[in-house]
């Protein structure tokens, strides 16, 4: 079964806790702290997998979580890190983040990528001794990892793009110029999925070629079959258009030609804009005089124009050279680049829920949402810490930091990050 979209939960590790403990040993008297620090959580990653060509295993499990990092231990023992959960994925699936809609990952090489993160291990004691706070009883707890609800979209990695209407030739189009072995029958939907054909023009030329199946009117509100695999035209750099100029289906060429053009816009404008070759398909089945008609028709509106049979090769060469030509001055298949998590705009941020916990001289700061404000604070930009003060006030921080006894110069602990407080 081709499933080319699934919906998963994913979890990155927490990290370990750091730990409490203190050095003893036989003639060593106030051997100090020497708890170590909690191991990293493991990661989310995903990748690439060439044997994949659907995402169906998504299916049947949707939860996907990543191990937590060891605790740390005494004698300096930091705990070890988890392991990465590794997802596998088909190439060219593009892992989206439900509720925001950003793209979190395009997986469309071999390099692996780490959508979500393991939580950083927290401190051992050790870190907290000073001349004046000798024996620490606290330690940090690590931080927890990142976790989503995301979709995965298959978008396939593909050259060319073959639309236009059902039983048009575009499935025997395909199996004439490649080795793709698509189903071919004398009726509609005989392609029920997207099929991918390599194309080789010689020893070191080559480019991919997808048939898109089942694009109909009203494709794009879900009508026919082609609303499930619009998105995979997304990537494609040129479009090739076969049209059947015989009317064989009681169709009027003109009328289909302007019926695809329009669903492909109503997916997606930039479609519009892509550059497409027109092929005229079955001109056996109809007169010279028919097939002129449709190509001044196709050339009057800037594209070219060229008449085939597919089912026994007659001038597919002529198209595939002027595809090759076309491609060798178009850019390379669109990637999709990993989107910021957005800055939550301050208008919207409220009094929320803060706990201060007070070891000596150190007041530390939990709160769960704070995690999501970190993630989109960059603290060697001057605007971005503004931003990140006025978050502090807002939210309530200072005040529950005040309200704790907190001083000038005390040390503010917050999650992986510490700084003074200044009034």
């Amino acid at each position: 079964m081709f499933v080319d979209i699934a919906k998963i939960s994913i979890k990155a590790g927490d990290g370990g806790d750091g730990a409490v403990a203190f050095h003893r040993e036989k003639y060593v008297a106030s051997g100090g702290p020497d708890g170590g620090d909690g191991g990293r959580g493991g990661n989310i990653v995903f990748i690439a997998d060439t044997n994949l060509s659907t995402l169906a295993d998504f299916r049947y499990k949707r939860k996907y979580a990543a191990k937590k990092g060891e605790n740390g231990r005494g004698g300096r023992c930091n705990g070890k890190k988890a392991e990465d959960l590794i997802i596998r994925v088909p190439k060219g699936t593009v892992v989206r983040e439900v509720e925001s809609g950003r793209i979190l990952a395009d997986i469309s090489d071999d390099k692996p990528v780490i959508v979500a993160k393991g939580g950083k291990g927290g401190w051992g004691n050790i870190h907290f001794a000073t001349p004046t706070r000798q024996t620490p009883r606290f330690a940090k707890p690590g931080m927890p990892g990142e976790a989503y609800e995301v979709q995965l979209e298959l978008k396939l990695l593909a050259d060319v793009g073959i639309v236009g209407f059902p039983n048009v030739g575009k499935s025997t189009f395909i199996s004439v110029v490649s080795e793709a072995k698509p189903i071919i029958a004398d009726y509609h939907f005989t392609t029920i999925t997207p099929v991918l054909g390599v194309v080789r023009m010689g020893e070191e030329s080559s480019f991919v070629m997808a048939d898109i199946p089942g694009l109909i009117e009203g494709a794009h509100d879900g009508h026919g079959l082609g609303h499930q695999f619009l998105r995979h035209v997304e990537r494609c750099r040129l479009l090739v258009h076969i049209v059947d100029v015989s009317g064989s289906e009681g169709r009027d060429p003109k009328q289909d030609f302007e019926t695809i053009n329009n669903e492909l816009k109503s997916f997606n404008p930039e479609l519009a804009k892509r550059p497409m070759i027109v092929a005229g398909n079955k001109c056996d089945l109809t007169d010279d005089e028919t097939v002129e008609n449709f190509k001044n028709y196709i050339e009057e509106q800037g594209y070219k124009f060229f008449p085939i049979m597919a089912a026994i090769s007659y001038q597919v060469e002529p198209l595939l050279k002027e595809i090759q030509e076309q491609l060798s001055k178009l850019p390379p298949i669109t990637r999709y680049e990993a989107e910021p998590a957005p800055v939550i705009p301050e208008e919207e941020i409220e009094k929320q829920k803060v706990t201060v916990i007070k070891h000596d001289d150190i007041y530390f700061v939990e709160a769960d949402w704070l995690l999501r404000i970190l993630r989109t604070i960059n603290f060697d930009d001057s605007e971005s810490l503004q931003y990140f003060q006025r978050v502090l006030i807002n939210s309530g921080v200072i005040d529950a930091l005040k309200e704790a006894g907190i001083n000038e110069g005390d040390t503010v602990s917050m999650y992986d990050i510490e700084f003074d407080f200044v009034e």
